[in-house]
């Protein structure tokens, strides 16, 4: 492919082709990322290409990404000659020849698989045209997908179904009609931030990076998630690996390099697969390597599987790491802009940033900036995981509320119980209580409350949740990431885990909480780099709105979540009808009594499993 003209072409035959093949013959589709496959997908997909084979039908059969709906995988689409697609959700192989009977064969929907909420007193068959559009299941009615508008619905290892929908229109655009400085223009007009965590403007890093003198330039994609929680970026990778390629080739032309790396962890192998397929599949159709599009432009890709530190996600020790050093941060100023990859002026961004690109060139700078807050502009994705119904992938405008992505899109809080906080951010973020749900999501407003934006992982708590156990969590997690370079983080980070797991075994002291404020405080402000200088964000806000469960920790040795083993204690009632149950479960014999009459737990010997209140049929058994 040499030509814009040779890219319209295959454009142009590919969604005629796409068109007819609609109109003629019907295609199954499964939604086959690492969501879908852990759910049972491979199980599903295989029950599908046995049935299909049985019956000998002339079906397609292919498979697709994630459409952000992961609570409901397995995903299965059946798209019958010129009817909507209908998609079922939580297919099992057993599922598979009642859909191929009366839905692929027979025309009529499998209502009590399809992905929209049935009427248990509506037994009549479904119709087409009774089943929502996606866009009006309530999951996605907020949603504006721009950096997963083709995640799940194309399949991720065919270039023709990427260019189908428009892609490398933006690359062609850029490299045969606009000077660098006019792409990174559009970038400044458009307001982009970075989508890694920080949030510093996209346009003006690049500049940067462009205004630097050298011989040689590197373009990076940081695709080293580690948050726990997170999987915005994956998402990307698995499903629409070819819109990351070619907003990284767009940023390299912008900036004047030839070369860039991706940087992905070795944990995500579909990813790394699908984005190995997908440079192969550009490199021989022209769109990477020499001359692209006549153009002059160069630019060829590499894939850098990192080892899954975390640390590795700050820049330097990212850059250390693909040099084949050991993944350590170092100083700054010299920042990456000019004196980054070999000290080489290089440009970094993380897999969401680079994949508004594409969209942004092509709508224009200014139509991109009227989505969002007057300083966070355009859409986000989040992982929505935790105490939430719908867990999965939202893309979001900048400047919507916490409420309304955790009880509109998120579906609110199973089971019932009360919603008592969201740790935004990951592991450098902040844990922010219910009177902050109607905050405004953007870069700002979450450092004023003392979170901030991170990469787009959510956690949702319920009521059930100890917020001490929670800060705990994340320190160990930054804790043991450290890599030990600055003795704040390495030694205080873990001064500070010992005071938690102290106060969460029930051992905690007054001056606990005032040394744990102290420790943040100088972490924060002497720490090499952002891991060390992020760490403590946890503690201090679950100390600035949850000090009262800290306070009943310490002074009162209580769980208010009863969550903490060593401060629970089981107890027997009066409910009990001795039906031995209980004691048939007990690992350590510490329940005693006599058959038909109230028995009683030993505390000295319990070790508070919880075996045995999980276990008794009338509730007689309760927590404390």
């Amino acid at each position: 492919m040499k030509t814009v003209e040779d890219l319209n072409k295959l454009r142009d035959q590919v969604k005629s082709e796409a068109k007819k093949h609609t109109s003629a013959g019907t295609t199954i589709m499964v939604g086959m990322a690492t969501c879908g496959c852990a759910a049972g997908a491979t199980q599903v997909m295989d029950a599908i290409l046995a049935e299909v084979a049985k019956r000998k039908l002339d079906v397609t059969v292919s498979k697709t990404g994630c459409i952000g709906a992961c609570e409901s995988e397995p995903l299965v689409d059946v798209i019958r000659p010129d009817e909507p697609r209908i998609t079922y959700k939580k297919v099992k192989p057993e599922d598979i020849p009642e859909i191929i009977e009366k839905h692929v064969i027979g025309g009529q929907i499998v209502a009590d698989k399809v992905f929209a909420k049935i009427a248990a007193e509506d037994q009549k068959p479904m119709t087409v045209a009774e089943v929502p559009n996606l866009k009006d299941i309530p999951f996605y009615k907020k949603q504006v997908r721009n950096v997963l508008a083709n995640c799940g619905t194309i399949d991720p290892e065919e270039i023709n179904e990427y260019i189908g929908t428009g892609g490398y229109q933006a690359l062609a655009k850029v490299l045969t009609t606009m000077k660098p400085q006019d792409v990174i223009d559009e970038v400044l007009a458009s307001g982009l931030r970075g989508r890694g965590g920080g949030g510093f403007p996209t346009g003006r890093k690049w500049s940067f990076a462009a205004k630097s003198t050298g011989d040689k330039k590197y373009i990076i994609c940081n695709a080293d998630e580690g948050d726990p929680g997170a999987f915005m970026d994956r998402s990307v990778l698995e499903c629409d690996p070819h819109r990351l390629i070619e907003g990284m080739a767009i940023a390299a032309y912008a900036i004047g390099a030839d070369e860039g790396y991706i940087y992905c962890r070795a944990e995500y192998p579909l990813a790394i697969k699908h984005l190995k397929t997908a440079l192969k599949q550009a490199e021989e159709l022209g769109l990477m390597g020499d001359n692209i599009f006549n153009s002059g432009f160069n630019f060829r890709l590499r894939i850098k599987e990192g080892a899954g530190a975390f640390v590795c996600g700050e820049e330097t020790a990212l850059m250390a790491s693909i040099e084949g050093k050991r993944g350590m941060p170092r100083p700054r100023p010299p920042f990456p802009a000019v004196a980054g990859l070999w000290m080489k002026p290089t440009n970094i961004n993380n897999v969401e940033t680079y994949a508004n690109v594409p969209h942004l060139i092509m709508m224009g700078g200014a139509k991109y900036a009227e989505t969002g807050t007057e300083k966070s502009k355009g859409t986000k994705v989040f992982a929505l995981t935790g105490k939430i119904n719908n867990t999965g992938l939202a893309e979001v405008p900048m400047g919507i509320t916490m409420r309304e992505i955790i009880y509109e899109v998120g579906g609110g809080i199973p089971d019932g119980k009360k919603f008592k906080a969201v740790q935004i951010g990951g592991p450098s973020g902040g844990c922010l209580p219910e009177n902050l749900l109607d905050l405004q999501i953007d870069y700002d407003s979450l450092i004023k409350v003392g979170a901030m934006m991170g990469s787009g992982g959510l956690v949702v708590m319920d009521e059930t949740t100890c917020m001490v156990d929670v800060a705990r969590f994340f320190l160990n997690f930054t804790c043991s990431e450290s890599c030990g370079k600055c003795t704040p983080c390495r030694e205080g980070t873990k001064r500070m885990l010992e005071i938690l797991e102290r106060i969460t075994e029930g051992k905690g002291e007054p001056e606990d909480i005032p040394t744990l404020e102290k420790l943040a405080k100088n972490i924060k402000q002497t720490a090499l780099c952002g891991l060390g200088q992020t760490a403590p964000n946890p503690v201090l806000s679950t100390l600035r709105y949850f000090r009262n469960e800290y306070e009943a920790h310490i002074f009162e040795k209580r769980c208010p979540a009863g969550a903490c083993q060593n401060l629970l204690s089981y107890t027997i009632t009066d409910k009990c009808v001795g039906c031995t149950a209980c004691t048939k479960v007990c690992p350590v014999g510490a329940i005693s009594g006599e058959k038909k009459s109230k028995h009683a737990i030993d505390p000295k010997v319990c070790i508070k499993c919880g075996a045995c209140a999980a276990k008794c049929p009338v509730g007689a058994i309760v927590k404390q």
